[in-house]
């Protein structure tokens, strides 16, 4: 509920910047008023970033290749984008603006920040074909714990099973000796339990917008398919829940995801009634290779692509995270992450945020370090979609959680009247 609460509350503060741009209008404010910052805002609240891995003033992270810049400044957005009372938002954002060598090119111009630079892209059509590659970074916000870290507390649990290692748990010639511990923690993991983040919606407003080539994702939670991304734009690297097939390779019988789910709810192993061998979701484990239509989409994907966005992963996982170096030279790369990652040694392959690393080379990198969520709203914010966004999670709740949404309608409307 904690995770889901600081989500309804961030709605709700863009509910408020809406209705305080309308009022704004009727007194005949510009379209581009913002609101001034209160001293009482999340973002003067030094408390409320503690638990961010990027500092909020963006004077901790200056280096000597670098510039930050902090997204708090006001954004480019068009005439008829709705602005939001940004600097009301609590951002925890570092937009990354390098100090580019003298004669050296880059994509993004002399914007002020990249994220505006990449949204006019997409604003005047230049864009078309989005690659979206992502990983647990845009789940835990949905309050999914990282599963495969020995830490977390879902392992504890496990510990009456004895696991060899914690790993295990996703070795298939463990599940096949042993297949209780992972059932007990696919339990605990099975989709239709989360709300889709921010940064779901997100991608499904690409796909609405017709701007998706194709999501490819690491996660196994289905949370895409959820925010409404259709199965033909997704590619899910190391498998889902969402198809399941007997494990013998004398049967590979498939099964339909409603009759596995109240299975493994109801603590009963899966097993094939063909051939009595184990029915496991199709979640690529350890020892298994990764589907097929991953190796058989990427190549055209790749060549097609003409904006690559990179989400939520610490891209150590191979062969995923050398996706990143198919794209063509010439296309821009973003990074949403709380950190650093995948950057090229010398001239190999990889980022070049700073540009320094081939002086002949177009710079084309793009960082943004930060909570992917946040990250999502402000660039929706360059590309004039916050409202549509927003929306979109809203009438998500509003079918699905009916309650929630109730309650959230009539608090807003308490707000409203007082």
């Amino acid at each position: 509920m904690g995770v889901d609460a600081n989500i309804d509350e961030l709605a709700k503060q863009l509910e408020e910047g809406l209705n305080l741009k309308g009022q704004q209008s009727d007194t005949g404010a510009t379209a581009d008023t913002v609101p001034e910052k209160s001293a009482a805002s999340p973002r003067s609240d030094s408390s409320h970033h503690d638990d961010a891995v990027v500092p909020a003033d963006v004077s901790d992270v200056e280096s000597e290749y670098s510039v930050p810049d902090s997204v708090s400044s006001s954004s480019s957005s068009s005439t008829d984008t709705a602005s939001i009372g940004a600097a009301e938002l609590p951002f925890p954002l570092v937009v990354h603006k390098p100090l580019l060598q003298s004669g050296k090119t880059s994509l993004f111009g002399n914007a002020s920040s990249t994220l505006d630079s990449i949204a006019r892209m997409i604003r005047s059509g230049s864009v078309k074909k989005v690659i979206v590659m992502a990983g647990a970074g845009i789940s835990t916000s949905a309050g999914i714990p990282d599963f495969r870290s020995p830490g977390m507390g879902l392992y504890a649990n496990l510990r009456e099973y004895k696991l060899p290692y914690p790993e295990a748990i996703f070795t298939i010639d463990y599940f096949r000796k042993n297949p209780k511990p992972f059932y007990v923690l696919a339990k605990e993991l099975y989709p239709g339990q989360f709300v889709p983040t921010l940064s779901h919606f997100f991608v499904s407003m690409l796909a609405k917008k017709g701007l998706l080539l194709r999501h490819y994702t690491q996660n196994i939670d289905c949370l895409e398919r959820a925010a409404g991304v259709g199965s033909d734009l997704i590619v899910e690297a190391h498998g889902s829940f969402h198809e399941a097939h007997c494990i013998s390779d004398r049967c590979r019988k498939e099964y339909a995801q409603d009759w596995v789910k109240e299975q493994i709810l109801s603590d009963t192993i899966p097993r094939c009634s063909a051939c009595k061998s184990l029915v496991k979701p199709d979640i690529t484990f350890f020892g298994e290779g990764l589907p097929s239509r991953f190796f058989e989409l990427l190549e055209e994907d790749f060549d097609a692509c003409d904006l690559l966005i990179v989400m939520g992963t610490s891209l150590q996982v191979q062969p995923f995270a050398s996706l990143t170096n198919r794209v063509r030279d010439s296309v821009p790369r973003l990074l949403i992450n709380r950190e650093r990652v995948g950057e090229a040694k010398m001239r190999g392959p990889g980022f070049d945020f700073d540009g320094r690393l081939d002086r002949k080379a177009l710079h084309r990198d793009a960082l943004v370090l930060g909570d992917c969520d946040e990250a999502c709203l402000r660039f929706s914010e360059c590309l004039g979609w916050t409202v549509e966004l927003v929306k979109l999670r809203q009438k998500f709740m509003a079918r699905h959680q009916p309650d929630r949404a109730s309650f959230y309608a009539e608090d807003m409307a308490t707000k409203r009247s007082s």
